[in-house]
């Protein structure tokens, strides 16, 4: 299996599309809107960061990153999601892949820090751990991991992009 990991292209929009859908299909705790929030950080300028894994040709793979805001004023943090492998390619390093290529462009755009919701046990791999005085309302904390990059970890209410509202 030889898996490219590269930024999205505009040619790449529809696939990515499909792959989210895919990904999130069977998924619990959704509102199946991952590919509305793509969507929509896209058209607003605010998707940062957009990789797709592909395979032969074919995007099998995507994750989004996003500016946050924090309450405490700290600024240059982003947002990990959504991640999206097809179903069944998962659990066969892809996603591995999509999060240290993520995790090296954060740090070539010197960003001081990523939060994500997820699964604790997958994302702690890569540095990803609840931070006390972090938070996200709303969601059990030990879902809300943070990875700090460089400087402090800043204390207070984390707000994603507005675009994590969309529904359509």
């Amino acid at each position: 299996m030889s898996i490219n990991i590269r930024e999205e292209q505009p040619g790449d929009v529809q696939s990515i599309d499909q792959v989210i859908i895919a990904a999130f299909l069977e998924a619990p705790h959704t509102g199946h809107t991952e590919h509305f929030i793509v969507k929509a950080l896209r058209e607003s300028g605010a998707l940062s960061i957009s990789i797709v894994a592909e395979e032969n040709g074919d995007i099998i793979g995507h994750l989004a990153i996003s500016p946050v805001t924090i309450s405490d004023g700290a600024d240059n943090w982003y947002g990990l999601g959504p991640i999206s492998v097809l179903p069944d390619r998962q659990g066969r390093g892809i996603g591995s892949k999509l999060m240290n290529s993520a995790i090296r462009q954060l740090e070539n755009i010197k960003a001081k820090g990523c939060v994500l919701l997820g699964e604790p046990n997958y994302y702690h791999r890569f540095g990803f751990k609840p931070r006390e005085g972090l938070v996200l309302m709303g969601v059990p904390p030990e879902y809300f991991q943070a990875l700090v990059l460089q400087g402090d970890l800043p204390q207070g209410r984390v707000t994603y992009h507005e675009s994590f509202s969309a529904k359509d």
